[in-house]
């Protein structure tokens, strides 16, 4: 089960679950966002039908960014012109939860929770070391002596 929206000027094919990069999206609510200009949609057995006006599709929002810069280099020989610009394009990462036509819905699985991770008592070595440098009573670091910087020989001059 797929679809084909456009978003961004761009088309892409959907299937429940897949994650898509589009261009940033402003009208975002809640984290919801409904794409409503489905071009297709396939059917069953593999059969793709043309999309219905009550087609949708339905994702979340998993991010916001901006991707790798791209390099515009405008030069014309001969003529000593040279450009150079860069452009980082901003995107939205969408999650699709559900596609419904015709009195259909093909959902996404849920996602599994991520475990919260419990942190670890502190390393006793380093009790041990405090305890050490307060028996031997050296609770400093030693300094170590900078060394001078050697002076430049002027330059000698011509008689």
């Amino acid at each position: 089960m797929y679809a084909v929206i456009r978003a961004g000027g761009k088309q892409y094919r959907v299937a429940p679950g897949d994650v898509i990069r589009v261009e940033t999206l402003a009208g975002a609510t809640d984290g919801k966002i409904n794409f409503g200009d489905v071009l297709a949609i396939s059917g069953e057995q593999g059969q793709i039908a043309r999309a219905q006006a009550d087609a949708h599709v339905t994702g979340e929002i998993v991010g916001q960014g901006r991707a790798e810069k791209i390099l515009v280099f405008h030069y014309k020989r001969k003529k000593q012109y040279k450009k150079l610009r860069g452009h980082r394009q901003g995107f939205t990462a969408v999650r699709i939860t559900e596609i419904a036509f015709d009195g259909q819905k093909f959902t996404a699985p849920d996602l599994p929770k991520k475990e919260v991770k419990v942190k670890k008592a502190a390393p006793v070595a380093e009790e041990h070391k405090a305890e050490a440098r307060a028996a031997t009573g050296s609770s400093k670091k030693k300094t170590v002596a900078k060394k001078s910087a050697t002076k430049k020989a002027s330059p000698k001059k011509k008689k």
